[in-house]
């Protein structure tokens, strides 16, 4: 049998049979599922000792509150935590994944985890899974090279922001972070500015509701 007949798997790239599969299978007249809608309202702010995340606490199943009072805000490591906007299933299995092997990296080096460790291994996650795993996040953390704050989208996509908001309710908190933002601020200034703009994403999308929950991070590793 010659080399030229014999099917040889691709050796690298991404395979877009599924895609064709797909198309077929619409095309014979199979209705492909619609996203579903999820809503949350999720913030961050760098201040001047370090960094403010926010997150209403509402879950919802469509147009249905499942939970009122959901944890948004995951702990990644002592001084790392993440705001989850998405599937509530993916947001925490994700959290959970890298916080774990921060932790590992820390008892092998010795030393704290770098923001920058953790968002990594979100994103390389998220990208491996092209959109898949519904997970937009809020990363935010101080470590020795300072105050971070990252936004990842689900298809692996990073931003890194003085302020950012993601969300169903993220158009109205940035509407606030963009009038009254600034650099430098305090850190009573920072948790105000945090709830006023989670507030105005609950008071403008069905979706965000309940309690705002805010956690303040310094060198410290302090929170609320």
């Amino acid at each position: 049998m010659s080399q030229s007949s014999v099917d040889v798997p691709p050796k690298g790239g991404f395979s877009f049979d599924l895609c064709r599969r797909n198309d077929m299978l619409v095309q014979k007249g199979l209705k492909a599922p619609s996203f579903l809608k999820t809503g949350t309202t999720i913030v961050g702010l760098i201040f001047q000792d370090g960094v403010i995340l926010g997150a209403d606490t509402r879950a919802t199943e469509g147009p249905i509150v499942a939970d009122k009072n959901c944890e948004k805000i995951h702990y990644m490591a002592p001084n790392i935590y993440c705001c989850g906007a998405g599937t509530a299933a993916d947001t925490e299995a994700v959290t959970d994944m890298v916080s774990s092997q921060l932790r590992l990296h820390r008892y092998r080096t010795g030393r704290e985890s770098r923001v920058i460790t953790a968002l990594t291994l979100l994103k390389r996650h998220l990208f491996s899974y092209q959109g898949y795993v519904s997970a937009a996040l809020v990363l935010g953390g101080v470590d020795v090279t300072g105050p971070h704050l990252h936004t990842i989208y689900p298809h692996g996509s990073t931003d890194t922001l003085p302020f950012a908001t993601m969300g169903s309710g993220s158009l109205a908190a940035m509407a606030v972070f963009e009038a009254k933002y600034k650099e430098g601020l305090t850190r009573d200034e920072g948790i105000k500015l945090v709830a006023e703009a989670i507030c105005s994403g609950i008071f403008n999308d069905l979706g965000s509701g309940s309690n705002v929950d805010i956690c303040v991070i310094t060198k410290q590793f302090w929170f609320i």
